[in-house]
């Protein structure tokens, strides 16, 4: 090893990382199982670095503090949660919606109620692809539904992605999936082609709202009732007793006949939730 690298600063005692562990499972619901220790040391060798710190009982030592609750927590979430997602990911979900969710919600309110805007909410919104996502496709249908209006409501504990989702700037390469009808018409691409880089268009911006929510919280920071929440590949990080709680918030914050969206990987079965499987992991609330 380099003389000038401080083996401590490469070196988390098990005393600190369970420590680490306890905390982000309590303020995230994130488990880190003993396996992940190498990997929870680099990502938090980051922080020490910004800080200016070179042992990991310092930095345990800031975290726990009243100034390190206030100051670090947020940090802290950021380096170790994990952010994956693609424009049109799992894309039979946004044919379910289109098909099947959309329609039935017209027939359930009346034609005396199709101006009230129908409410989804992105929970794990990432980097802010799946919002945008959404808003494709609620756009199109509103196109051929004349009166259809629509709310997004995007979030996600991490900050970092929060402000790449906000700015809705994106490599070219991310935007693959796009099918090239809608690229034409809600992807604005940069003056200076060399950057390779592209925007979603003010039209499709102005839908979505983005915030940061811990879904560890008791009572989630959604103001409305949602006419459906797509909460995909974000539980499989949570132990059981952890989904089951979460699964209890989003009934609350669904509206009667809401549906619920999770990732491929996840399923409610074996959890004692009201809800009922109305497609491969889509729910209905009950």
């Amino acid at each position: 090893m380099p003389s000038d690298v401080n083996p401590a600063l490469n070196t988390m005692r098990q005393k600190e990382f369970e420590r680490f562990s306890a905390l982000i499972y309590d303020e995230a619901g994130i488990k880190i199982p003993p396996a992940k220790k190498t990997m929870l040391e680099a990502r938090l060798q980051k922080r020490l670095k910004t800080l200016g710190m070179t042992r990991f009982d310092e930095y345990a030592a800031f975290v726990f503090s009243p100034e390190g609750q206030r100051q670090e927590m947020i940090h802290l979430v950021d380096v170790v949660t994990t952010n994956k997602t693609d424009f049109f990911r799992e894309p039979q979900h946004f044919d379910f919606l289109v098909k099947q969710v959309l329609p039935n919600l017209h027939k359930r309110q009346g034609a005396k109620d199709l101006a009230a805007p129908f409410k989804i909410w992105s929970a794990g919104c990432s980097t802010g692809e799946e919002p945008y996502t959404m808003a494709m496709v609620l756009y199109e249908y509103a196109q051929a539904n004349p009166g259809f209006r629509f709310n997004i409501s995007a979030s996600d504990i991490c900050t970092k992605v929060l402000k790449t989702a906000m700015a809705a700037v994106y490599p070219e390469d991310r935007v693959d999936t796009i099918p090239l009808t809608l690229k034409k018409k809600f992807l604005l691409r940069s003056k200076d082609k060399k950057q390779g880089l592209v925007r979603i268009c003010g039209e499709l911006r102005k839908h979505v709202k983005f915030q940061r929510i811990n879904l560890m919280d008791e009572e989630l920071d959604i103001a409305e009732l949602q006419d459906v929440i797509f909460c995909r590949n974000v539980i499989i990080y949570f132990d059981k007793p952890t989904q089951t709680r979460l699964m209890h918030k989003f009934h609350r914050r669904l509206a009667p006949g809401g549906f619920l969206f999770l990732g491929h990987s996840e399923t409610l079965n074996g959890l004692d939730v009201p809800f009922q499987s109305v497609a491969s992991t889509v729910y209905k609330k009950l």
